[in-house]
Order: C-alpha cells, then sequence, then structure tokens
C-alpha cells in the first residue's frame, strides 16, 4: 500500500484532481471520435501530398493512387490489430511487458543485419514483409511504454536511488539509444528516451536525480551533434535554411514556403504547389507543411488542438486510473500521452522550422504502415485503460 500511495502522490500531483467520467458508457466515444477524424484527415491530406509523386514515379508504376491504397491498407491493418489489443486485460499486458520489450531490442537488432535490414537514402530501418515492411522503432514506442511502465512499479520503493532505481533503466536506454543511432534513427531515440523519462518521474524519480539527468542528456546531445557532421549539418541548415536553399536548407525553406502559401485558409485542397516534386516527403514528415498550404493557418490550428485534447485526454484517463489504485494502466496512459504529444510536438517544430529534421512522422496522420499501425494499437491500450476504469467506477456505483 505505501508504493501505491507514494506512486499516486507523484502521478496524481501532474495536472491536477482527478476527473471522473459523467456518464458510464463502456468506452470513450469522444477519444474515439477525434483519433477517427484524426486518421481520416491523414487519409485525405496523404492522399493529396502524394498524388503528384505517385502518378511521376516509377517506383510506384505511375499509379497516383499508389500510396492511398497502401495508406488504406495500413489503417485496416491498424483496426484489427487496435481491435485486437483492446482485448488485452492490462494485467496481462503488464506480465507480457518485459517479454515484448525484449523481442522489441531483438527487432532493433534484426534490421541493422545487412540482407535483412532494408536500407533507405542511408538509413537502414526496416524489415521487408511483403505486404508492409515494418520499422522496429515505431514498434519499442509502445513497448517502451509498457515496459517503463511495468519498471517503475516494481521499483516504486527505490526510485530514488541512483543505483538501484535508475541505473538499471539507464544502462537498456543507453542501449536502445545506441541500436536507434546505428540505423540512424535519432527522432525514434528522442521519443523512447522522452517516454522512459517521463514515466519514471511521473513514477516518483528523485526530482534532483531526474533533472540532473537532463543536464547530463543536454551535454550528451551536444556531444552527439559536435563529432556528428551529418548531425551538425542538419542543426546548421535548421538554423538559417536559406543560407544554402538548394541543400542543406532545401527541405526546410520549401516546408516554410508551403506555410507561406497557405495563409489564413490556405490554396484549397489539392492546390498545393510544393508538393509538386518540390517538397521531399511530402507524404510523410512534411505532412503538415501541406495541410497548411492547402488548408491554412485554421486547419493547422484545427490539427493542433485536436492532438491537444488527445494528450490531454490521455493524462485525465491516467489520473481516473490512479484514483481507482490502477498505478500499471495509469503510466501507460500518461506513457502514451507523452509519446504522442512530444512525436506531434517535434514533427510540427520541424514543419514551422523551430527545430532541426529529425525524420519523425505526424501521428495518426502521416503516410508510414508501422507508425500507423502502432498508434492504433497504443490508441486501443488506452481505451482499454478507460474501459477498465469505468467498469470499476459502475461496480463501485452499484
Amino acid at each position: 500500500m505505501a508504493r501505491t500511495a507514494s506512486l499516486r502522490g507523484a502521478i496524481g500531483g501532474f495536472g491536477g484532481g482527478t476527473v471522473a467520467p459523467s456518464r458510464f458508457a463502456d468506452y470513450d466515444e469522444g477519444l474515439v471520435w477525434v483519433s477517427v477524424l484524426l486518421l481520416l484527415i491523414g487519409l485525405v491530406m496523404v492522399y493529396s501530398a502524394s498524388i503528384a509523386f505517385a502518378e511521376g514515379s516509377s517506383f510506384t508504376g505511375h499509379r497516383p493512387q499508389f500510396f492511398l491504397v497502401r495508406h488504406l491498407i495500413s489503417l485496416g491493418m491498424g483496426a484489427l490489430a487496435g481491435f485486437a489489443a483492446f482485448q488485452v486485460p492490462m494485467d496481462k499486458w503488464q506480465r507480457w511487458a518485459l517479454p515484448l520489450f525484449l523481442l522489441g531490442v531483438a527487432g532493433l537488432v534484426v534490421v541493422l543485419i545487412p540482407g535483412l535490414g532494408r536500407s533507405v537514402n542511408g538509413a537502414r530501418r526496416w524489415i521487408p514483409l511483403g505486404l508492409m515492411n515494418v520499422q522496429p522503432s515505431e514498434i519499442m514506442k509502445l513497448l517502451a511504454v509498457l515496459y517503463t511502465a511495468d519498471y517503475t512499479v516494481r521499483k516504486a520503493a527505490v526510485m530514488h536511488s541512483l543505483k538501484q532505481g535508475f541505473m538499471p533503466m539507464a544502462i537498456a536506454m543507453i542501449f536502445i539509444g545506441w541500436l536507434l543511432l546505428r540505423e540512424p534513427d535519432m527522432g525514434a531515440f528522442v521519443v523512447v528516451v522522452t517516454i522512459a523519462m517521463g514515466i519514471m518521474f511521473l513514477g516518483g524519480m528523485n526530482a534532483r536525480l531526474f533533472f540532473g539527468l537532463i543536464v547530463v542528456l543536454g551535454v550528451s546531445f551536444t556531444l552527439l551533434i559536435t563529432f556528428s557532421e551529418y548531425r551538425r549539418i542538419r542543426v546548421i541548415g535548421f538554423m538559417n535554411p536559406w543560407d544554402d536553399a538548394f541543400g542543406k536548407g532545401y527541405q526546410l525553406s520549401h516546408a516554410l514556403i508551403a506555410f507561406g502559401r497557405g495563409e489564413w485558409f490556405g490554396v484549397g485542397l489539392g492546390g498545393s504547389v510544393e508538393k509538386l516534386f518540390y517538397l521531399p516527403e511530402a507524404h510523410t514528415d512534411f505532412l503538415l507543411a501541406v495541410i497548411a498550404e492547402e488548408l491554412g493557418l485554421v486547419g493547422v490550428l484545427v490539427i493542433i488542438m485536436m492532438f491537444f485534447w488527445l494528450v490531454r485526454r490521455a493524462f485525465e484517463i491516467g489520473r481516473q486510473a490512479l484514483a481507482l489504485e490502477r498505478v500499471f494502466p495509469a503510466l501507460v496512459a500518461q506513457g502514451i500521452g507523452l509519446w504522442l504529444g512530444v512525436q506531434t510536438l517535434i514533427n510540427m517544430g520541424v514543419n514551422m522550422g523551430l527545430l532541426p529534421t529529425k525524420g519523425l512522422t505526424l501521428p495518426l496522420m502521416s503516410f508510414g504502415g508501422s507508425g500507423i499501425l502502432m498508434n492504433c494499437v497504443a490508441l486501443a491500450v488506452l481505451l482499454r485503460v478507460d474501459y477498465e476504469n469505468r467498469r470499476l467506477m459502475r461496480g463501485l456505483k452499484s
């Protein structure tokens, strides 16, 4: 009980008091509808952003619907995987957290093996499996949520200790980071580390230790950038893309042009010029730039508000679980909120020229089979936490 109480105090203090459902529906209808709307808007915008590239590329067989069809397949697989994930009780997710995490680590190793991992543009991040190229780093994001939540619950009594509470997780994250940087996938590394740190902080990590860790990470990232020409060029290009608008600043300069052309209400759906072979990765990493050009500032603000609501709701579900003394589900829900929030923030920051290019997609919206699949599974797990909360509260009320 002491362990549960300490965790309740740590998590419950983040973001205010608990929030009780106003009615005892079987699931969170608002969460479902916002998620579906983001997925559908993403589908439309992926088609709009990719149609010209697909039609002009021999890789796609000059089929304008190539990426639309593949994205529809990803959505279908994501819906099926999400439905299956929703059926799994949270106590089983906790029991499987460590074995699943080890499988995820194995996937990160396999993708680096020549002949097994697929290399695109110098990055080895995919394992080809016929219908879909699986990206282990996307799977690791959810597994990091589950494992860190389980670890924090198990180690609650020693979370204040550097040696017993922090170091084992730090060693695991260093190894994961080394594998991700070998691909290289700096963006996934940032997201996974943020998930682990955030969940441990919410679970009761000593504040002095936490802020000391932030300083160490800041120094580490500085060294990673300083001693890597590839990363250093990206940072320099981000600071002033117009210095080399046809070189290292090419993507960002065209993304900023797209934002400028969109003005308040955009040029209209399908009317983007930047997607016509000017803006690279228009349907993946830079989808928001096409949204800004076609739907304007108003469209971008709507997307931002939907993501804000989604992340806020994840933290509310976590606080509800904590009030019911369900610590693992609480940390999982808030970990999913951290994941979606941080990745959305980074992607939007990159598109707007506020952050260096990271190679991270916009959750729920950008083209990418593994990303969409794992986003759907994560939302299903979040819905499962809420579903169990509601069932338990219904039992307490009766």
